[in-house]
């Protein structure tokens, strides 16, 4: 199966918002206000990510306005009371690679359901900022470069694929022709799948 030539520094945010451990409240509501974004990288030192503030963990101070003293998950009261950044974060931050590919970073958002994760190199220093969005534009690929890399990434690596036929619709690939092996159509099917920008595959294929 072909490596994707896609990874996370193709299509981070390399200009990024970020605060230190002693922005206060409000300065982190503005910000979040003017850059459109719900969390934020939190730096120390020379750009060391130590760990990210979102929506959610300023909410906290809303959710308790009213409220008794004892009522509610303690560690919500706790952000509820908190006023820097470094008090509201979580810690240590999620992050990922600038070499992790997109399928990597997909899934660590999935399990540790963010939206956006800061790219960090071998140091934590921050690189950028991937967001659920970023990973999607994979999806915006032309059809016929999906087509090419089908054909030349894909059918090129594989034995007996000399006439298949190749054509891609709205991201979706219908692989036709024949094959003298049926074995080898789930390789095909996996190797195509792996092509960044492809929605589906579609087979209309008869075997010699």
């Amino acid at each position: 199966m072909p490596d994707s030539p896609y990874t996370v520094s193709d299509v981070m945010t390399h200009t990024v918002v970020a605060v230190g451990r002693d922005a206060p409240f409000k300065e982190i509501v503005q910000l979040f206000d003017q850059w459109k974004v719900s969390a934020l990288p939190v730096l120390e030192g020379e750009g060391r990510v130590v760990g990210v503030v979102s929506e959610a963990d300023l909410l906290h101070k809303e959710e308790f306005r009213d409220a008794d003293d004892t009522s509610g998950d303690f560690a919500a009261r706790l952000k509820a009371g908190a006023v820097t950044a470094g008090e509201l974060m979580n810690a240590p931050a999620v992050s990922v690679h600038p070499d992790a590919t997109l399928a990597e970073a997909a899934r660590v958002m999935a399990r540790r359901k963010v939206k956006r994760l800061p790219v960090v190199d071998a140091l934590g220093m921050l690189q950028g900022v991937v967001s659920r969005g970023d990973l999607l534009k994979v999806f915006l690929r032309p059809d016929e470069e999906i087509a090419e890399e089908v054909r030349g990434s894909v059918l090129a690596s594989l034995p007996a694929t000399e006439a298949i036929t190749v054509t891609v619709d709205e991201g979706v690939v219908t692989l036709g022709g024949s094959l003298p092996d049926r074995g080898l159509v789930p390789v095909l099917t996996r190797s195509a799948r792996a092509v960044e920008g492809v929605v589906d595959i579609r087979l209309d294929l008869s075997h010699r």
